[in-house]
């Protein structure tokens, strides 16, 4: 079978920066519906017409990928806000930060803590890989039709790539963090 627009695809791939540094391999392959929200469309495009052993090698510019690295969703937060074991790397949504953060920062965001300081906590908004160029190599493990659950969801359920529109940017994943 082909891949074309609603079946689902499982692929396995090595992502590396535009400097050829290793950011992530998927060796055991994770399902993708093709023709919904799973991936990025500069992948589906490339996919279509391919089968099961194909080997496809991509370049990712950062407008088809994560975004462009926006510095308004950087923001500078009272540390006495957070609780006492937050760590860097930590994750908040939005609109679950704690009361008294820059009623102005974005609601449908997730917030990376990317620095903490005696005074203040650094939270960040982009997606980690935003204003990255990547390469992506993609290998097709298998090829199936989509249920009509799955067409109904646009979804496979994996959400890898999924797309969700965040002031231009995807929202972070914790298999890229």
């Amino acid at each position: 079978m082909k891949i074309t627009q609603q079946c689902v695809v499982a692929l396995t791939w090595t992502l590396k920066d535009s400097l050829g540094e290793e950011l992530d391999v998927l060796e055991e392959s994770v399902e993708f519906l093709v023709g919904g929200s799973d991936l990025f469309e500069v992948i589906e495009t490339a996919l279509q017409g391919h089968g099961v052993g194909s080997t496809i090698n991509l370049h990712i510019e950062p407008e088809q990928g994560f975004g462009e690295f926006n510095d308004q969703l950087i923001f500078l937060e009272p540390r006495e806000l957070f609780p006492p074991e937050l760590e860097e790397g930590m994750t908040f949504e939005g609109a679950a930060l704690p009361a008294g953060c820059n009623p102005a920062m974005p609601q449908d965001v997730l917030y990376s803590v990317t620095d903490i300081y005696p005074e203040h906590v650094v939270l960040d908004g982009n997606h980690p890989l935003a204003g990255i160029a990547l390469r992506l190599m993609l290998q097709v493990r298998a090829v199936r039709e989509a249920t009509e659950e799955e067409i109904g969801c646009g979804s496979a359920g994996t959400g890898f790539f999924k797309i969700t529109p965040m002031h231009s940017l995807a929202p972070g994943s914790d298999l890229l963090q």
